[in-house]
């Protein structure tokens, strides 16, 4: 059975720091590429940064700069360090798993196939 587990979220204020961890299990995530989504309420959700195997990452603009996605392929587990967030970054944080080694576009979610419950984080300004 495959499992995506995302844990380190919470309330922070404005310009603080968080880290995300995702563990997998029941799937070689260190053979596919490995992404964080987000979803604010009333929006769809959105790719926030991706990881493929080669270690490669991409980022949503929105991002880039502040977060940084990382893999531990020896635990299975993804990481993603959340630094000077704001009130835009408060949002249900997913973490996805695709079946391409390279990622797909963090705009096709339909690229991935295997989803977390996800981990809430509220950044208070």
């Amino acid at each position: 059975q495959v499992r995506l587990v995302e844990s380190g979220g919470g309330s922070v204020q404005a310009g603080a720091s968080l880290r995300l961890s995702c563990a997998v299990s029941g799937f070689p995530a260190s053979s596919y590429c490995m992404a964080w989504f987000r979803q604010r309420p009333g929006q769809e959700r959105e790719g926030v940064a991706g990881i493929d195997v080669e270690g490669s990452t991409t980022y949503a603009d929105s991002v880039k700069g502040r977060f940084t996605v990382s893999r531990d392929n020896a635990k299975d587990i993804l990481n993603l360090e959340m630094g000077s967030v704001n009130a835009e970054d408060t949002a249900m944080y997913y973490c996805a798993a695709s079946w391409e080694r390279l990622c797909p576009p963090l705009s096709l979610t339909a690229g991935f196939g295997f989803w977390g419950q996800g981990t809430q984080v509220t950044v208070a300004s």
